[in-house]
Formats: C-alpha cells, structure tokens, sequence
C-alpha cells in the first residue's frame, strides 16, 4: 500500500513504528471487500497474481490460501519491511517501484493494487505496466480512495470534538495533496481501466461510518504525521492531544473515504 515514485515524498511512510498498525486496521476494514472481489473473479488453484504496492502481509497471505501450492503470488513495494517474512514457496517478495521498474517475469491470471496509485505520480505509467502483467483474460482489479467523495472522517459533525477532527481530516488531506495524492482519483477508475482497453470493467465502493478499525487507523495516522501537521501550521500539539483523547475516549463515530473497487479483464 505504499508503491510510489519516491518514497521520500510518501506521507505515511512504511519505516514508521505506526505503519504496522495502519496495515492491521486496513486490513480489518477493507481485506473481507477484497477478496469479496477476488473470489468473484475466480481466483484460485495454480494461479498466478501479483500484488503491487503490498504494504502488509494480510492480501498477499490471503492470495496465496486461494492460489494454493501449484499458483504463485509476486508481492513487491518500494518497502518490503512488512512483507519480507512471509516469503515461501508460494510467495515471492520483491522490491520495486511500479512506476519505474519493469514488471516482474511473466504474466498474472490477477494484477490487484489496493490504496497505491492515489500516492503514485505517474499513474498512467504505472497503470500501463499493470496492464501489460497480464495474461490474455486476466484481471486488474484497482481499489482506491476517493477523499474528496467523502472528506469527513466525522460524517456526524454533532459537536465540538468532531468538528476537530474534521479540521484535523482536512489538514491531512491538505498534506496528501503537497505530495501529489489525487483526492479525487477512486471514482476515475472505471473509466482508466475502459481507456487502458480492459473489458467487462464494473465497480463499486465501500466505507464505514464507523468502526474500532477506524479509530485505531486515526490514531496511527495521527501519530505518524503529527509533526507535520504542527510545522505547518494545521494544528497545534494541544488540539491534536484533545483529538487523540477523544478518539481513545470512543466518543467520535468515525468513518474513512470511500474505498472504490473497479476491475476489467484484458481480452
């Protein structure tokens, strides 16, 4: 989840402590929305699937369950840290960017990025070799944020605590947008697979208004950019400690952006 250009301009970076605990509460919340659309599409025995911008080891683990001994998955990202120990027979862990680096040998029955090409520069680049991956009749399946669908991480705003945290929600999009996330890059998907020449491309989206998983992704994120927040000038230490408060409290229903799936078969 964190294949990009440079991993100097990359916001949540996957060396921080905090990073682990992103994964977990990412996968919590959206891995039972990825594999719905993995089995969909009938991945299974003696398949091969490559999975870009790994990030954490739950997609990879769940890919290579469904492949089973006679299939195989590539996991790559530009930080392997969370992924490097699940490497066996089956998985393959690589370091790579998906936008500058050939892709790995061979040809994928699945190519699947989850929450990656919103931080990448060049997604037309990336998308390309993604493309080019794929056997004849296999699958891209691309899921995204879209922030600017639903920017409130408190879709509630009933008082004062979750008018924060939507002030605070803002500044963190205010730093995605300095690095060149595209806040608005989820609901373009169906129409990049079409012009990419996918076939058959469908899509839908998901996010929860609430969930323990969100409050503990907030809490990690959060932590993990609090000191950009304060040197820019997009919240003081005090009101991010209130905020951290609150979210530790249980008191805030908290939501994510939508997470939009969209996938296409090359023909």
């Amino acid at each position: 989840m964190a294949e990009h250009g440079s991993d100097q301009r990359y916001l949540l970076d996957n060396r921080q402590s905090e990073a682990g605990v992103r994964f977990g509460a990412l996968a919590e919340l959206f891995d039972p929305v990825t594999f719905r659309h993995v089995d969909r599409l009938g991945i299974g025995a003696g398949m091969r699937c490559w999975e870009v911008g790994a990030g954490g080891p739950s997609v990879p683990l769940g890919l290579a369950e469904r492949v089973g001994p006679s299939g195989s998955v590539v996991a790559t990202d530009i930080d392997v840290s969370w992924t490097r120990g699940i490497a066996n027979g089956v998985i393959e862990v690589h370091t790579h960017d998906v936008a500058s680096d050939p892709p790995p040998a061979g040809s994928f029955d699945l190519v699947h990025a989850r929450l990656v090409l919103v931080h990448v520069a060049d997604r037309a680049e990336a998308l390309r070799r993604m493309v080019r991956a794929l056997k004849p009749g296999g699958w891209l399946l691309l899921e995204d944020a879209d922030p600017a669908l639903q920017p409130l991480l408190c879709p509630d705003e009933s008082g004062p605590e979750q008018r924060l945290a939507n002030r605070l929600r803002s500044g963190f999009r205010t730093l995605m947008a300095g690095r060149g996330a595209d806040l608005s890059y989820g609901r373009t998907l169906p129409r990049v697979l079409r012009e990419a020449g996918l076939a058959g491309v469908e899509a839908d989206a998901y996010f929860p208004i609430t969930s323990p998983a969100c409050a503990v992704l907030e809490d990690a994120t959060v932590r993990q950019i609090r000191h950009l927040l304060v040197e820019r000038g997009l919240a003081t230490d005090e009101e991010i400690e209130r905020h951290l408060a609150a979210v530790a409290s249980g008191r805030l229903d908290l939501a994510t952006a939508p997470m939009i799936s969209a996938w296409g078969r090359r023909p």
